[in-house]
């Protein structure tokens, strides 16, 4: 495992942080917590010691795993990162009473890193209207928060105001070599960095999208070009790597073959190693991905829950790997299996029972365009032949 130095206060981080907001599941979708926790021990042992969690992931049970997980020694291992819910905060009362909360949750005494989560200018103003600073402050100097800090997901322009509104010793952003300008973007990563800012990467493999073990096979025929043998979640993990500005780099790792993946990758995430061909590489596969991909979601999953049931990261990623693969009936029947609740037993989720609301493009990280996005897809998903697709699915499940 290779480290990088936190400019402010020489603790060296990982490289590859353990991201927990995408646990295995069990067919309830609830944390498989055995298996959950022995993948996140086997990491530690491996040099991880940054594990970021949240109050949201995996409703609200993310952080008590994580809790058992650092169980047994494992706590002093490691830097916690955990953040403050800063759309349920109502008060300056509320921020006391999410932190206290939190850590029972993850049976400390300490966070090592808190984040303010998912700020953009709102509401990063509406948290200093509450109080925010005063709270941060008296945190710290009690020793409940050692380091503060800010996921961001707002508009680039609104980044650099947020980093130099106070004494930050380090923030996260979404990052990738699809994502070099979208939210705080290339720019923001060398200001923050200028500022003596660590710099925590989310959303490296853009939601898994960018990680596909068999890629695209236009992109493929590319990463094939380039020789070496590696895998598309190497490039794009060695490409977020190469920077010298990134501190450590959340994956979610949630299968035993990726974790081993990832902890080789990360023995070569030097900075700078990558050359200057293997670099337009990697812009030729960007160039390639955005003429395939139709939505730009990650799957982070902050527009849930739909209060009509759409399940939107699951309608988008069946829509784009429909044209990534070009395997229309394939991805067709997929979209009737899942979305119809034959495999999960839950109610339907299709894009057809949006009736825009827009909640979920207030919450987007990405500023997508949820609301005509999911009728685009809907009018190529459910077609007459949906229904007979659904029953095909059915039987097929059923044995018949």
């Amino acid at each position: 495992m290779l480290y990088r130095k936190v400019p402010q206060n020489d603790d060296r981080l990982s490289i590859l942080g353990f991201g927990c907001m995408r646990l295995p599941v069990r067919d309830d979708n609830s944390i498989d917590e055995e298996r959950a926790i022995a993948q996140i021990r086997s990491g530690i042992d491996s040099g991880i010691n940054y594990l970021d969690t949240a109050w949201p992931y995996h409703d609200g049970n993310g952080e008590v795993v994580l809790g058992k997980a650092l169980k047994n020694g494992y706590r002093q291992k490691v830097k916690i990162a955990t953040k403050l819910p800063s759309w349920l905060i109502k008060n300056r009362e509320d921020m006391d009473f999410y932190l206290a909360r939190q850590l029972e949750k993850l049976q400390s005494d300490h966070i090592d890193y808190y984040l303010l989560h998912a700020l953009n200018k709102k509401s990063w103003n509406s948290l200093l209207s509450l109080g925010v600073t005063d709270f941060l402050q008296q945190a710290i100097a009690d020793g409940r928060i050692i380091n503060p800090g800010f996921s961001f997901h707002g508009l680039a322009e609104d980044f650099t105001m947020i980093v130099d509104a106070f004494p930050w010793i380090f923030c996260q952003i979404q990052y990738n070599f699809l994502d070099r300008e979208n939210q705080a973007g290339l720019a923001g990563l060398q200001y923050a960095a200028a500022k003596d800012l660590a710099v925590i990467i989310m959303e490296p493999l853009r939601g898994g999208n960018l990680g596909l073990a068999q890629a695209p096979p236009a992109i493929q025929k590319l990463w094939d070009s380039g020789g070496g043998g590696r895998t598309p979640a190497e490039w794009a993990l060695r490409w977020v790597w190469n920077h010298p500005e990134v501190t450590s780099v959340l994956s979610g790792m949630n299968l035993e073959d990726h974790i081993t993946e990832n902890l080789r990758v990360a023995e070569t995430g030097f900075a700078n190693s990558l050359r200057l061909e293997e670099l337009a590489l990697v812009d030729r596969v960007a160039e390639m991905y955005q003429e395939l991909m139709k939505v730009g979601c990650t799957g982070c999953g902050y527009c849930m829950p739909c209060p009509e049931g759409v399940k939107i990261p699951s309608v988008f990623e069946v829509y784009n790997k429909m044209h990534m693969f070009g395997e229309e009936q394939k991805a067709k029947i997929t979209y009737a299996l899942r979305l119809s609740g034959t495999i999960t037993a839950e109610t339907p989720g299709f894009a057809s029972q949006c009736v825009k609301c827009g909640q979920c493009e207030k919450k987007c990280p990405q500023r997508i365009e949820i609301m005509s996005t999911l009728a685009e897809v809907a009018e190529v998903m459910e077609d007459s032949g949906l229904e007979r697709r659904i029953a095909v699915a059915a039987k097929i499940l059923n044995g018949g």
